[in-house]
């Protein structure tokens, strides 16, 4: 039961809810979002919103909260993310929402449970007025975004055409991403013959089989990636990240892997993505098809029109248009058709950090801007 009586309140009872991804923390017991999940599904309920849930994976569900406004047309939607990242390594107790110097500590203080108390009490005090807003309100706190996007996916699939604006919750300092790339890992492996060091002539060695075919196939990608340049977002680019084979000095190694990641451009994405692009290259360099090809991760970029109204109305509020580095369920739900971008309180630098918190003063701020997003639609309606 939520007991909170201010935003503060309201997300240091959200951090002392664990929601680490089970995904992004294998053996660490993390217990998934179906806590934090019921948590905002009550407040929601509280705030008079009709609430749903939809389980994505076993005991993983979104939550959706309805508010009806006085049109029954495309609504508008508030889109954070109920997950957060592993807590090992932390220097701080990950969920006892500590508040000192004016900040409150721990994990998703920033990356988004922050951004989603901004929304849910800025809700709160409007529910009042929402039944009389421009258009229709909903709210999901969408599973899964730290490791896979399962939750926006699903999201997206079923609800897409339901919106005709979505505020993704994350971390911008308030202003507006609405371009980011998106992100792909493919993971290229070879096999070989293990035998004694002292013999290598009866083995087949999996490192020295990879690496002409990794080191021509970087090569040849990284000149056809220039093809891909965006004028918003740059260029498409590739990048090793990781390499591994092999078990001991004395031993041939019978395997070998390397991970690429991708980071597309809308231009890249369209044409097929870089694994086509991938596969198309090995066809040549490989024919005997001795490297296995794996996608063990992938996101899809955003490129909304900044000339839309949802995002002249942030602007009307004075928040500047940007792009972003990184990726988010924007992408997801801009993939199926509703216009999306990324805006919230706080600092991503603070995202996903030993110590991660959110200042008070960022986080009423927060509520502030999205209270006052919201009253746009109601002055422009007679």
């Amino acid at each position: 039961m939520i007991t909170a009586t201010s935003a503060t309140g309201l997300l240091q009872e959200f951090i002392r809810i664990p929601s680490v991804n089970p995904d992004g923390a294998p053996g660490q017991n993390a217990t998934g979002e179906a806590a934090m999940a019921k948590a905002v599904g009550d407040f929601l309920i509280g705030c008079g919103a009709e609430v749903i849930f939809e389980e994505v994976l076993p005991g993983r569900p979104n939550v959706i909260g309805h508010f009806p406004g006085r049109s029954t047309g495309p609504g508008l939607l508030f889109a954070p993310h109920t997950d957060t990242v592993s807590v090992q390594g932390m220097t701080i107790d990950p969920f006892a929402a500590e508040i000192r110097d004016d900040k409150i500590f721990g994990r998703g203080a920033s990356d988004t449970k922050g951004t989603m108390a901004a929304m849910l009490w800025a809700l709160y005090e409007l529910k009042d007025q929402l039944p009389t807003l421009k258009l229709p309100v909903s709210f999901v706190g969408l599973m899964g975004e730290e490791a896979g996007q399962p939750g926006s996916k699903h999201f997206a699939r079923a609800h897409a055409q339901d919106y005709s604006f979505a505020i993704v919750g994350e971390p911008t300092e308030l202003e507006t991403v609405h371009a980011h790339k998106g992100c792909v890992w493919i993971e290229l492996s070879t096999a070989g013959r293990s035998c004694h060091g002292s013999t290598p002539e009866l083995g087949e060695n999996a490192i020295r089989k990879m690496m002409p075919l990794l080191m021509n196939l970087l090569e040849q990608l990284e000149n056809a990636l220039s093809d891909y340049a965006d004028p918003t977002l740059g260029a498409s680019t590739v990048s090793l990240g990781k390499m591994e084979g092999g078990t001991s000095p004395n031993i041939v190694p019978s395997l070998c892997r390397a991970i690429l990641d991708f980071r597309e451009t809308p231009a890249l994405h369209a044409a097929g993505g870089s694994v086509e692009l991938v596969k198309s290259i090995l066809k040549t360099l490989d024919p005997s098809g001795s490297i296995r090809l794996n996608v063990i991760g992938d996101s899809v970029p955003l490129l909304t029109d900044p000339g839309i109204e949802g995002v002249k109305r942030l602007q009307s509020i004075g928040s500047k248009i940007t792009t972003a580095p990184w990726f988010c369920d924007a992408g997801r739900l801009g993939e199926c058709g509703l216009a999306a971008v990324a805006c919230g309180p706080g600092s991503i630098a603070q995202a996903h950090t030993k110590d991660e918190f959110l200042s008070i003063n960022d986080l009423n701020a927060g509520v502030a801007f999205y209270r006052q997003f919201l009253e746009t639609y109601s002055a422009t309606t007679s």
